[in-house]
């Protein structure tokens, strides 16, 4: 049995996704802890794909218990749709369980951020204009509306017709928008609370009930570590927390529940919306990664900025998140490239850095210091082993794994489920089996790995 948390180690966008998707085989339960309608999984099955955004991607196997815990935001109509879509594929949703203590995304609260982000002008965050900031805020200054607010009818409408009036005013004297009519918004989510009824329990308890029987259990994040509240590039984050703590405030476990955490990285670097990116590319090759890998979001269809592997926040990410090990994503897109470069470290004042500043103005100033290795120029999309990677490809796993010191568990080389070497199940693996040998040197054959 094993509890493990799935984190993106970048600033989102990594693929999670499909690593949830595969992890979710071995797993009993998969957990949501965080965010809401602004982050998006695609996993593609076959010759379908699918785009969710609230619902964790363990729904696709039908004996998976899937939980919406109590640190994510929801919004019910999108909810809605994900479910009517799940089900016109045949994709049972009979196991989707929303946690009663998450809170809920209003129509004002979508309008506010909007107005919000257009106001700032130049300053702009480059947020999704979906409403999660305002949610979340709304949930610190103690006047949200929580799942469990929904599911009692009279409370929500004393609730609702004084918590409209008041963001009326907000509407309507900041941002000149036109006033909500009250009883539009109750009779509307009066509804959605029908439909979502049956899915709503203490997710706390159920969670822990699973623990208690041995269950193996999936905590997925949303966005990625450098889009943390707390500890990413701050202003230009997200309101909630990606990172592996997230895991135990968002689900509602302790920390000692908590026994392996799996980061996952693409073979480069992007990022979606404002804010400093020392390893960005604007020249062809970096249009190049963006159409080999599809670079546009899954929520808001944005074009994300791309760029060169970062060690730097890398490393950031194994120690902020306590990383056991890496998936790495997207390794076929660098295929044709004749070298491939890797920051090892920032020039800052002069000096060389090798560690993420947490200071705003000093990560605009770094300049990333490349280490440059040969490309491999063939394809890796029909690898499924580590001795079917080109030699160069192989190195060039070896180099990311000892430049952040954690090993590569998954090599993802495509979208699709079988397009991907397994190292280790992080599930049901060796606590600490690496791309590299005991004594630190790198080694291929994984059936001689031995333990950190």
């Amino acid at each position: 049995m094993a509890n493990v948390v799935v984190i993106g180690a970048q600033w989102g966008d990594e693929g999670k996704g499909k690593i949830t998707d595969l992890l979710s085989r071995s797993a009993d339960v998969v957990v949501r802890y965080q965010g809401g309608v602004n982050a998006g999984h695609t996993v593609v099955v076959q010759d379908q794909t699918f785009k969710l955004h609230l619902i964790p991607s363990g729904i696709l196997y039908p004996s998976t218990e899937c939980i919406i815990g109590s640190g994510t935001v929801i919004d019910p109509k999108v909810l809605i749709e994900e479910l009517d879509q799940l089900d016109q594929l045949g994709i049972s949703t009979k196991n989707l369980l929303i946690s009663e203590t998450a809170h809920v995304t209003m129509p004002y609260h979508r309008l506010i951020d909007q107005a919000s982000e257009e106001r700032r002008g130049n300053h702009k965050i480059g947020t999704t204009k979906r409403g999660i900031g305002p949610t979340y805020a709304d949930k610190s200054e103690r006047i949200g509306i929580r799942m469990v607010d929904l599911m009692h009818t009279e409370g929500l409408r004393k609730q609702l017709r004084w918590t409209v009036e008041y963001k009326n005013a907000i509407l309507e004297k900041l941002y000149d928008l036109p006033p909500l009519e009250p009883e539009a918004v109750i009779e509307e989510y009066i509804e959605y609370a029908e439909r979502l009824r049956p899915h709503v329990v203490d997710s706390s308890v159920r969670i822990y009930e699973a623990v208690q029987q041995r269950r193996n259990i999936l905590f997925e994040g949303a966005q990625g570590t450098l889009l943390d509240l707390d500890h990413g590039t701050y202003p230009y984050v997200t309101s909630s927390n990606p990172v592996a703590g997230g895991a135990c405030v968002g689900a509602g476990v302790g920390p000692t529940m908590i026994d392996r955490v799996i980061g996952v990285a693409k073979a480069y670097t992007t990022r979606v919306g404002e804010g400093p990116f020392p390893t960005e590319l604007e020249g062809e090759i970096g249009q190049q990664l963006c159409d080999r890998g599809a670079e546009f979001g899954t929520t808001t269809g944005r074009k994300r900025r791309c760029g060169w592997f970062d060690a730097v926040i890398g490393r950031y990410a194994v120690r902020i998140n306590g990383l056991d090990c890496l998936a790495i994503t997207k390794l076929d897109v660098l295929d044709m490239l004749d070298e491939i470069k890797v920051c090892v470290a920032y020039e800052l004042d002069g000096d060389r850095c090798l560690d993420f500043p947490s200071n705003a103005r000093q990560f605009a100033q770094c300049r990333p210091i490349y280490e440059t290795l040969p490309g491999w120029k063939q394809s890796t999309a029909d690898c499924r082993s580590l001795n079917d990677l080109p030699t160069q490809a192989l190195d060039y796993l070896k180099f990311l794994a000892e430049l952040m010191d954690v090993p590569i568990a998954i090599v993802s080389l495509g979208a699709s489920r079988d397009q991907t070497i397994i190292v280790e199940d992080p599930i049901h693996g060796p606590k600490r089996a690496l791309l590299y040998d005991e004594n630190h040197s790198p080694g291929v054959n994984i059936h001689e790995i031995g333990v950190k």
